[in-house]
């Protein structure tokens, strides 16, 4: 395989591939970090081939060369993690707080019409609304203070090492409280005249409860990945 500018590209292409195999992360920022990096490598060879001891006939040598100069998958990988990690961190938390309000919203719709029907939910499912509430706030909360931290703090002050997974388990605390007001909402559904109401809260909720549950799993398997900040 040889490139446009007459190098060999299979060496550099096998080692994006390599590297590609140990990151975790959003798609499009894993993208963009590859593309920068076979960018990188492959200006590295141009130069090698045509100041280096090569020559021009000698691509392949000079993609190998430049290989090795950037260093194994094994030195690079914790350097391209981190900022994966800190990029699907930053994801999740946006996820979490985007969604967790809307759990808050779908409570109050449900509460309001059930009260103006004349029908209130069993004691237990309202204390269990008020614990599920409580948990959606403060998930909200720690997603703002997580984007915080990652964004214009992060200029100032070095992003704490256990942050993200602090991010991971809060999502997977959100995802569950999702599960279970989904669960509430169907019961709710069954005592309530107005069931519909309930019923299309309770797809919405599943829906939000999958999302935020596939995002909370994401940053769990990064922030277990060795990273540091390149």
């Amino acid at each position: 395989m040889t490139s446009p500018s007459g190098l060999a590209a299979a060496p550099i292409e096998a080692h994006v591939a390599e590297l590609a195999a140990a990151l975790h992360g959003p798609a499009r920022v894993k993208a963009r970090l590859l593309h920068e990096f076979r960018e990188g490598l492959i200006d590295a060879a141009r130069d090698l081939a045509d100041d280096g001891p090569y020559g021009r006939e000698a691509g392949e040598r000079a993609a190998r060369e430049a290989v090795r100069d950037f260093g194994s998958v094994v030195e690079l990988a914790p350097g391209f993690q981190y900022e994966l990690t800190v990029a699907q961190a930053r994801h999740t938390a946006r996820t979490v707080l985007l969604v967790a309000p809307l759990l808050l919203v779908c409570w109050y719709l449900v509460g309001a019409w059930n009260g103006s029907s004349g029908h209130q939910p069993p004691g237990p499912v309202a204390v269990l609304v008020a614990h599920l509430s409580g948990v959606a706030a403060s998930a909200a909360l720690v997603g703002g203070a997580a984007l915080l931290a990652t964004g214009v703090l992060a200029r100032r002050l070095p992003t704490p090492d256990r942050l993200p997974l602090v991010v991971a388990w809060t999502g997977t605390a959100t995802a569950a409280a999702l599960g279970v007001s989904a669960l509430t909402l169907a019961f709710a559904s069954a005592l309530a005249a107005d069931w519909p109401l309930s019923v299309a809260a309770g797809a919405v909720v599943i829906a939000l409860h999958a999302r935020v549950a596939a995002s909370a799993r994401a940053c769990r398997t990064c922030a277990r990945l060795p990273a540091h900040d390149a």
